[in-house]
């Protein structure tokens, strides 16, 4: 939720005991705090947020106030915006049209991911050995998966989110890779920019290697000193790709600053607003939805209807709000291939996203109204009318998290 209009935003720095914190200057997925809000009762919460944020709200009615020496005043700087504004017009080169079917894309698209996928796998072995990275195992997937996307949008992030393994790292880097082509290409970009973004989504987190293990898959949320350490990956990202012949230079400033925020919150630098390269700033709302709705080893999965909701909260804070809602605009209120229920009961799989009813997709419909396998799975297309069993206009009812009553729709399609 965004911060009630008598909140304080504080520099965390002036946080202290008895106060009682609102909101974060990022999501609160991974704090270790309640997403409703947290009282800091003793100097270790403190410290614990002090760490993790740059600012916080504070609410003054459910807890202390602060001094209003520390309360940080902003007023809408009309220069920035505009050149906000001018820099993201800027993006579009070309108008990408649909030139296959989304059933007719599906095969060229299970070829590309094979292909994607493999090159990942290799590229990570290698590093995990103490290789250096060899981007030319990575070129063939991603343009396979960029000349797929360019043909039809929805066809490879469906297949990808079907093919979703248990292997969080590997997993977020080829959602990520996957997610940024296809925004990109909702954007105008061209092949060139295309590739550049496929290509820091798949390498952004590539320092993630040099990480213990165990820190990686911990079951908890990470100590204070453990956050340290993960912040730590950014530096060895950039030293891996930095150190490998033919990237280019947009991929590396998407790596170095894909933690920056908006609000000039985020890490390494505390960069803000367009001093931020656009494609790190498209490529850190990209990371951030991925996470949310991933199933982590010390976080559940939200669901893509939550996480599209939860960035839409954070525009022009965390994130810039042209980008935020374009992005929205690309996957959709409901993605492709999030579960849904609708308002008969019955629970599918959103399969395409019609423009612009992008509240009323096309779904595969897996269960009945008592949550029972369907015999035989059917299609809905709920931009056009349909009613229930008592004449009632058919919709979305809710976005589900991955997972949903036991489904794994990669074993229900693809096998």
């Amino acid at each position: 939720m965004k911060p009630a209009s008598k909140d304080f935003k504080i520099g965390a720095v002036a946080l202290q005991v008895g106060m009682f914190v609102s909101k974060l200057d990022r999501t609160w997925v991974g704090s270790g705090f309640p997403f409703e809000g947290a009282l800091m009762k003793s100097a270790k919460e403190v410290e614990r947020l002090q760490r993790l944020c740059s600012f916080v709200y504070v609410d003054p009615r459910r807890g202390s106030a602060p001094d209003l020496r520390h309360v940080v005043f902003e007023g809408d700087s009309a220069v920035r915006r505009a050149r906000e504004a001018e820099e993201y017009q800027g993006l579009r080169r070309k108008n990408w049209g649909q030139t296959s079917e989304f059933v007719a894309e599906l095969e060229p698209a299970q070829t590309a991911h094979i292909k994607l996928a493999s090159g990942i796998g290799e590229v990570m072995n290698d590093l995990q050995k103490g290789g250096k990275l060899e981007v030319k195992k990575l070129t063939a997937g991603v343009d396979t998966m960029i000349e797929s996307i360019t043909r039809n949008p929805a066809a490879f992030p469906w297949l990808m989110e079907l093919r979703r393994s248990g292997e969080y790292s590997y997993q977020h880097a080829l959602s990520c890779s996957v997610w940024a082509a296809t925004f990109g290409r909702h954007l105008g970009l061209d092949m060139e920019d295309l590739r550049d973004l496929a290509m820091g989504g798949l390498l952004f987190d590539v320092g993630k290697v040099r990480l213990p293990p165990t820190l990686l898959s911990k079951p908890s949320a990470p100590s204070l000193e453990e956050f340290d350490l993960l912040h730590t990956h950014v530096a060895e990202s950039v030293r891996i790709v930095a150190d490998t012949p033919g990237i280019r230079p947009n991929v590396l400033k998407m790596v170095a600053h894909h933690h920056e925020r908006h609000d000039g919150s985020g890490y390494p630098d505390g960069l803000r607003g367009t001093a931020i390269p656009i494609y790190a700033r498209m490529i850190g709302i990209i990371d951030s939805y991925d996470a949310m709705t991933s199933i982590r080893p010390y976080a559940a999965s939200r669901s893509p209807h939550e996480a599209v909701m939860e960035l839409y909260q954070c525009r022009d804070q965390l994130f810039q709000a042209e980008l935020v809602e374009q992005f929205i605009a690309t996957s959709g209120i409901y993605p492709t291939g999030s579960l849904v229920e609708l308002t008969d009961g019955t629970v599918g799989v959103v399969m395409s996203v019609i423009n612009p009813k992008r509240l009323r997709p096309c779904v595969m419909l897996l269960l009945d109204q008592n949550k029972m396998p369907l015999a035989d799975f059917r299609s809905i297309d709920l931009s056009e009318e349909h009613v229930d069993g008592q004449d009632r206009p058919l919709t979305i009812r809710a976005g589900l998290p991955r997972g949903a009553f036991g489904i794994n729709a990669s074993y229900l399609f693809l096998d």
